[in-house]
């Protein structure tokens, strides 16, 4: 076998949504919560990144960056002993990019009882070793589910790029504002 095939193998032009599933399980630490004894909000996006990276990782099989997290929504506190289950897959590929989905339940040790306590959506953007962005295969949604968040996912990049523009128009106008401010005699 040539090292085109093998290339071509490992890095096929269509993947599907389950072979992008990654799932990482923490538990809570006193070092991972606030004087209050609840998870901190930023090491629970640290364990989003973390996981949602993975599944990027799984669809491109190349190093990956976070680019946007794009909407995150904390449900409920995560309490010290609880153990975390985080779980993402790849909503969507672009050209060169991705938007993965991460879910985040909540086990609480002495009773078993389980909750959704966050849903995020992030953007990461494959690259090479010199930081030069690479193609990703396709992504190919199977199930109803899958398919509703591929079309979801295309939404939200639109609104993405909507904003972007707008920040940007945005910041012209207010540089050229201050420009002129400071022409003035």
């Amino acid at each position: 076998m040539s090292s085109t095939q093998t290339l071509n193998q490992s890095n096929p032009p269509v993947r599907t949504v389950a072979s992008t599933q990654s799932e990482m399980t923490e538990i809570i630490l006193p070092n991972d919560t606030n004087i209050l004894g609840s998870l901190l909000g930023g090491r629970l996006m640290h364990f989003i990144d973390l996981t949602g990276a993975m599944a990027a990782y799984r669809h491109s099989r190349t190093h990956v960056v976070t680019a946007a997290m794009d909407h995150i929504d904390f449900i409920r506190p995560v309490h010290l002993g609880d153990l975390l289950t985080l779980k993402s897959s790849v909503n969507r590929a672009f050209s060169t990019s991705m938007e993965v989905g991460v879910k985040v339940w909540a086990e609480n040790t002495r009773t078993a009882a389980v909750a959704h306590v966050a849903s995020a959506y992030l953007v990461f953007v494959a690259i090479d070793q010199q930081g030069r962005r690479q193609q990703v295969p396709q992504l190919l949604p199977e199930t109803p589910n899958e398919l509703r968040r591929y079309e979801d996912a295309l939404r939200r990049r639109e609104h993405r790029e909507a904003e972007s523009a707008r920040r940007k128009e945005a910041h012209i106008v207010t540089t050229a504002q201050e420009v002129a401010a400071d022409i003035k005699p």
